[in-house]
């Protein structure tokens, strides 16, 4: 199913899920092709025109499974997050009683269903009885807020880069009474930046992954001028803690595993509630979780999931790629072959976040792997 951003999109995903089907949710403007190729979908969704696939062979489905997300959302990448109802249901709630949302929240929708992101979001105000807010507009166009005044929005959920373009718009001197309550994931948000927002909202900051659908901790907005850059601690009914320097997660919210063809739809348990973020960190005195950096190859660049790998493999010849705060260097040994804009625009990325290298050989580790540390060193 490809949602755009609408009430349209919302009803269908539920709609799917009322009728006892499994979902695969990418973002409206993803390129399905290699998800239905892996996947061979009976019904392909896009807003509210259904296609019925006559030739799809039916589907051998784990008794449990319920949604299916990319761990690229944007890209429309073919391996999947498989996840249960109870793992749904189960964050949801969590987000419901740290928060505590109840009926009178309404919710501006400022983030794409198939961000776990956004859809946590969803989840957990209609698990609250609480309503969300449609709007057509970017977080950055006046319009956008003034659909927000006009639904009376209680609360806006935002990726750092959004924050950012929130600052250079004057956000915080608007005129928007209702709106009580921030909330901050996708990344690593600048803890100045974070405490002028929270100088005159609560501001919630959290941390998760697609992987733990996705909530795994939250910072309290009382403790955040103590505990700047922490992401918190475990959510309601999860367990946090670090193993060899690698933040672990336990929880009811933890996938099934990962899916790259149809056959591992029909896949049990891989995880069993245990889930290793790839995240370096630690945990201070009082219990506080910090991220310090990161084990694996997946980035989180203005607020994007963003494979590493498949980053080099768009590219002609020999590359690496190596990721800072909201920017990803490209070192290729045949740079002159690679436009730099339309890379980033297909893993839709601004411009800036790409910046393109060109080297006369990589440097590699005795394995023959890509040497990411002498990159990141030259």
């Amino acid at each position: 199913m490809r949602c755009g951003p609408d009430a349209a999109s919302a009803i269908g995903y539920l709609a799917a899920l009322s009728a006892g089907h499994a979902v695969i949710l990418l973002e409206a403007a993803a390129d399905p092709a290699q998800v239905l190729e892996r996947y061979d979908p009976r019904y392909v969704v896009s807003g509210r025109d259904v296609e019925v696939r006559e030739d799809a062979a039916p589907a051998a489905l784990h008794p449990s499974l319920r949604v299916l997300l990319s761990t690229s959302g944007s890209t429309g990448s073919p391996k999947l997050v498989r996840l249960t109802e109870e793992n749904l249901l189960s964050n949801a709630a969590a987000i419901v009683e740290y928060l505590a949302l109840d009926g009178g929240e309404r919710a501006i929708a400022s983030l794409p269903i198939p961000y776990s992101y956004g859809l946590s979001v969803l989840h957990s105000h209609l698990l609250a009885g609480a309503s969300i807010a449609f709007t057509e507009h970017s977080v950055i166009r006046p319009e956008f807020w003034e659909d927000a005044r006009r639904h009376a929005a209680t609360s806006f959920a935002g990726v750092p880069y959004a924050y950012a373009m929130l600052e250079r718009i004057g956000m915080r001197d608007m005129e928007l009474p209702a709106l009580r309550t921030l909330t901050q994931a996708g990344g690593r948000m600048d803890p100045q930046m974070a405490l002028r927002f929270a100088a005159d909202r609560p501001l919630t900051v959290m941390y998760g992954q697609t992987e733990a659908a996705p909530r795994i901790a939250y910072l309290p907005a009382q403790r955040l001028a103590q505990k700047p850059g922490s992401i918190g601690i475990a959510i309601p009914g999860g367990e946090l803690s670090v193993v060899e320097g690698e933040l672990v997660y336990r929880g009811p919210n933890v996938m099934l595993g990962y899916a790259e063809s149809r056959a591992d739809l029909a896949r049990g348990d891989d995880q069993l509630g245990v889930l290793s973020t790839g995240d370096l960190g630690h945990v201070d005195d009082d219990g506080f979780f910090f991220v310090t950096g990161r084990a694996k190859r997946i980035a989180k660049v203005f607020g994007q999931r963003i494979n590493l790998d498949e980053i080099e493999a768009a590219i002609d010849g020999p590359a690496g790629a190596v990721a800072g705060e909201d920017l990803i260097d490209v070192f290729a040994e045949r740079a002159d072959a690679t436009d730099a804009r339309a890379l980033a625009a297909r893993f839709r990325l601004p411009p800036r976040a790409l910046r393109l290298h060109p080297v006369e050989r990589l440097p590699v580790k005795a394995s023959g792997k890509v040497d990411y540390g002498a990159l990141v060193d030259g």
